[in-house]
């Protein structure tokens, strides 16, 4: 037992126990084992940013079986999917690299004042694939939220009774300036209501600086917002004090040395890790393994 997982495992008390195991095996998996840090491929893009835009930059990833396999060299906690790539590689990887079925999408063609995505698989996937959780995406802000909202709560509670833990994407989008999306006050909200619906593990973009809100703009002026360590840490306490799992994407595709910055500052923050798809699948095999492998050992401190 690792005494740093059963750490976490502890507020989560009063989960059934299939909710625990899958948790616990999420966090005992992979490079960062035991450690209580997690670092999940996703690759939901080909689905979100339509295939040419996701895989052309390494066509190798037009193929569900490489993004498996390159959780599984480098390491990774997990692999998140939408179906039809999960359905794919279950055969060969249920039960040996945890899998995350991404139960609802989003298109391109969907309306960015009112983002929403839809169900495009179940709880009952999840488990006919063996997966150790599903994923699902909210986007406070929208006028569609309250819809998703409901949504959550229902597969939720069925997940919960199927053993299931949820990792709950929550990106701020519709009602806010594109800055907004981003902003400190905006991402620790956001972070805030996935804790609220029930979610096991969070997602939210790394915030910046900005303020969006003028109603919170006296409260936030008072919290020390500078370095993305302190933006981290304030978000981090805005999930529980700290007793949810919260993770942070990686975003568009930028430099190395960018994304290594940025896990630094998560990490110093006090985040419990990163899922990172187009700044690792983009690049050729080599060097999104290098990349996932030098991310795992800053998390390792």
């Amino acid at each position: 037992m690792s005494q740093a997982v059963e750490k976490i495992l502890q507020n989560y008390a009063g989960e059934s126990p299939g909710v625990i195991g899958n948790l616990r095996r999420m966090l005992n998996h992979g490079t960062l084992a035991g450690t209580g840090k997690m670092v999940i491929l996703p690759v939901d893009q080909g689905f979100e940013h339509g295939p040419g835009r996701t895989f052309e930059p390494n066509p190798a990833g037009y193929d569900p079986e490489y993004h498996a396999s390159l959780a599984v060299e480098s390491g990774c906690n997990a692999y998140a999917a939408p179906l039809g790539f999960i359905e794919a590689v279950a055969y060969k990887h249920a039960g040996a690299l945890p899998l995350i079925l991404k139960v609802n999408n989003s298109d391109l063609l969907g309306d960015p004042g009112a983002p929403a995505s839809a169900l495009t698989s179940s709880v009952k996937d999840a488990v006919r694939l063996g997966c150790s959780a599903i994923g699902f995406t909210i986007y406070p802000g929208s006028s569609k939220r309250n819809e998703t909202y409901q949504q959550i709560r229902d597969l939720i509670r069925e997940a919960r009774e199927a053993g299931l833990p949820t990792v709950l994407w929550s990106y701020a989008r519709g009602s806010m300036s594109k800055q907004g999306e981003t902003g400190l006050e905006v991402i620790a909200y956001a972070a805030h209501i996935a804790c609220q619906l029930g979610a096991h593990i969070v997602k939210v973009k790394p915030p910046t600086a900005h303020l969006e809100r003028e109603d919170s703009r006296k409260y936030y002026e008072k919290i020390p917002r500078e370095t993305l360590e302190q933006r981290i840490a304030h978000v981090v306490k805005s999930c529980f004090d700290g007793k949810r799992i919260v993770i942070f994407s990686g975003g568009e595709a930028k430099g190395t040395e960018e994304v290594l910055a940025e896990i630094r500052g998560i990490h110093a923050g006090g985040g419990f890790g990163s899922i990172m798809g187009r700044n690792a699948f983009q690049r050729p095999r080599a060097e999104a393994v290098k990349l996932l492998r030098d991310t795992m050992a800053i998390y390792q401190g």
